[in-house]
């Protein structure tokens, strides 16, 4: 099961080195205490020997050569970072270089109308798309145990958030590529369990921010410093 004293835990969150001192960026870096690229040598083997399996491989060859076409110019020197690409055009981008056709589109039904319109831009790239919504299938929330002071909308029937049948649905139609749109936190990770084809996300879920999660992080050492006193 591993050590379980959490000094030794990786942080690599934590780590105060700059990007050019760190050891997973320069050969001649350091590492601070906890450091995974010095440490844990046998399970770095096993991940590369999973790299070595020829259709994942291919599926992170073609990922990292998509990390670098998101950038301009990449031939001027000095290089400057340019961004010039997307998330949802590198999705279509990344799903041509893997030939992948078909789609699966699993949302919130809370925002259908920017489902609609991603499903719309997916089809302009030529993919076929199936799009299921969060709440598909009309499952009480009584079957898994919800009681009335627990729902939403409170003295009505309510119907539970539905990703394992979004996923064994998406898995039955036999889609290439799963997109999750804006499932709420614990319904997105039950997608990810049950979901057999690869799954990238397009947005998550932040009600208070307009799906930018990042906003509270933000502003969390000025106007939102709630967030770190909880």
């Amino acid at each position: 099961m591993g050590d379980k004293n959490e000094t030794s835990f990786p942080s690599c969150a934590a780590c105060r080195l700059r990007l050019e001192e760190r050891i997973c960026w320069s050969r001649g870096g350091s590492a601070p205490q906890g450091c995974p690229t010095v440490l844990h040598r046998e399970i770095q083997k096993e991940a590369q020997r999973e790299y070595d399996v020829p259709e994942i491989n291919e599926f992170a060859r073609q990922a990292s050569i998509q990390e670098a076409e998101a950038y301009a110019n990449r031939h001027e020197r000095p290089y400057v970072l340019q961004p010039t690409k997307t998330r949802i055009i590198e999705i279509c981008e990344f799903a041509r270089k893997l030939k992948y056709e078909r789609l699966g589109l699993a949302f919130c039904i809370g925002i259908s109308r920017e489902a609609r319109k991603v499903e719309e831009i997916f089809k302009a790239h030529d993919f076929q798309v199936v799009s299921v919504n969060c709440k598909a299938g009309r499952v009480p929330k009584e079957r898994i145990g919800i009681r009335e002071e627990e729902k939403v909308f409170q003295g009505t029937e309510e119907s539970i958030c539905n990703p394992i049948y979004q996923a064994l649905l998406l898995n039955y139609l036999k889609v290439d590529l799963n997109v999750a749109l804006g499932l709420c936190v614990g319904h997105d990770s039950l997608f990810f369990k049950y979901a057999e084809a690869p799954v990238t996300v397009l947005a998550v879920k932040d009600r208070v921010t307009g799906h930018n999660p990042l906003a509270a992080i933000y502003l969390a050492e000025t106007y939102y410093q709630k967030v770190k006193r909880p």
